[in-house]
């Protein structure tokens, strides 16, 4: 991961060199710290020429004035009232762009002032976009690609405000979301060969350090609980990639009280076994751990902002290859929950770990919900492509509320059916269910597999296939894991449920 630059908040003050950023309102007049200096005028005529307005993610910069800073960019907000935390992220995101190069930069928001009026929580927001921004993955490039891999220069971001306590307030649980996005992005963005399944849990033991209670179950572990579904898509990697669970709890929240949980599908690698997929692209599936990934970087939220929550993470983490003790089309095997499963489709993987995960998740912990997150079906891009993730529920309040968090992140999310009709499509004349009900409704019968696992416990599944890799880039995104999940399940918990 490239070094990320550091942010300090500070009262408003106009530097003596390096950048200074100024956020301009709509039609907005120069702050008077800005009004001030000797370059005013150029910085007003350079306004006039670029007919720069203050519309957002405007902006107009003056190089190498007279004196003063060595730059300066204004870069518009709109309308204040207006701003949205993604507006806020995405200029962030574009002022680290056009601070690329700068050793010291000083962004100007005066908060309290009458000429901005940014929220202390918008002027935290912007930092974060900035910071997003700066996360690339470029650990494995060497000193041939130097040019690539270093930076011109790592910025260190003065961040200006009147409302200095209320800022590093907000900032304190915002830096901690913001972690937690690039621990996600970091786990979906690295080689197979370098994260099975054995260094993933290990990455979730890291967590220790921030106060989570973590236990990683092995297999010996998961056989006496009976988690033949899991374990039986990890048979083709189970000498040398043997499967793991790893447990996270939280306990920020009052004794006693049922705890929030998540569950994550872990395939670190997925060939689609037997049932073997095309080669063309099949690179990719190193991300096909990006449920679990999004549940590891949401627990380091929580954890890192002090989350007042009780929470269980629950990742099940296997590799589906295709050797001689591979799981073959045909077989039958029985989950956690005694239900047995007749395997159609060696591809159709994560639902069978999901399964167990899910299983074991309500009867250990009890909890008060259960959200599950998998790159679960190609079939959810074809009905949504990459502008929402799609969500199944039995629970019609924490459907809604989920809905409502992505909008808030502008991490959508977007609900489909479950019904006793499609529910029939999964029943097998061999077993109790099939783990693949063909290719009509494909997203939908694989969120049915899934409810025969939950019982009555109020569930949603959230099929982040093109969400959490691979997905479009923005202003503070420019990762092929996205780190999609953690800002919206944290905005569903703060929202909701702290």
């Amino acid at each position: 991961m490239a070094k990320l630059p550091t942010f300090t908040f500070v009262k408003n003050s106009i530097p003596a060199n390096g950048v200074l950023a100024v956020v301009m309102p709509l039609k907005g007049k120069l702050p008077p710290l800005v009004k001030a200096m000797s370059c005013a005028k150029q910085l007003e005529r350079a306004i006039s020429v670029e007919g720069f307005s203050g519309k957002l993610g405007s902006t107009v910069t003056l190089v190498a004035p007279e004196k003063g800073p060595d730059k300066i960019i204004l870069i518009g907000c709109g309308k204040p009232s207006d701003l949205t935390e993604t507006d806020c992220f995405k200029i962030g995101g574009k002022l680290f762009s056009a601070v690329s190069g700068s050793d010291a930069v000083t962004i100007l928001t005066e908060t309290a002032l009458k000429t901005i009026a940014i929220s202390s929580e918008a002027v935290a927001n912007i930092a974060a976009g900035a910071k997003l921004s700066a996360y690339k993955f470029d650990d494995y490039l060497t000193k041939g690609r130097e040019a690539d891999k270093k930076p011109k220069n790592v910025a260190k971001f003065k961040i200006g405000c009147d409302e200095l306590a209320a800022t590093k307030r907000a900032w304190a649980r915002i830096d901690g979301v913001s972690d937690g996005v690039m621990v996600a992005r970091q786990l979906v963005n690295e080689p197979p060969n370098t994260l099975g399944p054995v260094e993933f849990a290990k990455e979730a033991q890291k967590l220790k350090k921030l106060g989570m209670k973590v236990q990683v179950l092995g297999v010996s572990e998961m056989k006496k609980l009976g988690m033949g579904a899991l374990l039986g898509v990890s048979q083709g990697s189970a000498t040398d990639r043997q499967a793991r669970m790893a447990i996270m709890q939280w306990d920020g929240g009052k004794k006693g009280e049922k705890p929030l949980s998540f569950v994550g599908k872990g395939v670190v690698f997925d060939t689609g076994g037997i049932s073997i997929k095309p080669s063309g692209g099949m690179e990719d599936m190193k991300g096909d751990m990006g449920g679990a990934a999004a549940v590891t970087g949401l627990m380091h939220a929580l954890a890192a902002r002090k989350a007042k929550v009780n929470a269980v993470g629950i990742i099940g983490l296997v590799e589906n290859m295709p050797d001689a003790n591979a799981q073959r089309p045909g077989d039958i095997v029985t989950s956690m929950s005694g239900q047995t499963i007749e395997i159609i489709n060696t591809d159709a993987e994560g639902r069978l770990v999901l399964a167990d995960a899910l299983w074991y998740c309500q009867k250990r912990f009890k909890p008060k919900f259960m959200i599950n997150l998998a790159t679960l079906t190609g079939a959810i891009l074809v009905a949504l492509g990459k502008e929402h993730a799609g969500i199944f529920s039995n629970n019609d309040e924490l459907a809604n509320n989920l809905f409502e968090a992505g909008k808030m992140t502008d991490e959508k999310v977007w609900r489909l059916p479950i019904s006793d009709a499609y529910d029939k499509i999964i029943d097998s004349k061999n077993a109790d269910m099939k783990n693949s009900g063909g290719r009509y409704a494909g997203s939908i019968t694989a969120a049915q597999f899934l409810q025969r696992f939950v019982n009555d416990v109020p569930w949603v599944h959230i099929d982040v296939a093109g969400m959490a890799m691979g997905s479009k880039t923005n202003e503070y995104n420019q990762s092929w894991g996205s780190g999609y999940g953690v800002r919206l399940l944290d905005r569903l918990v703060s929202e909701f449920y702290e």
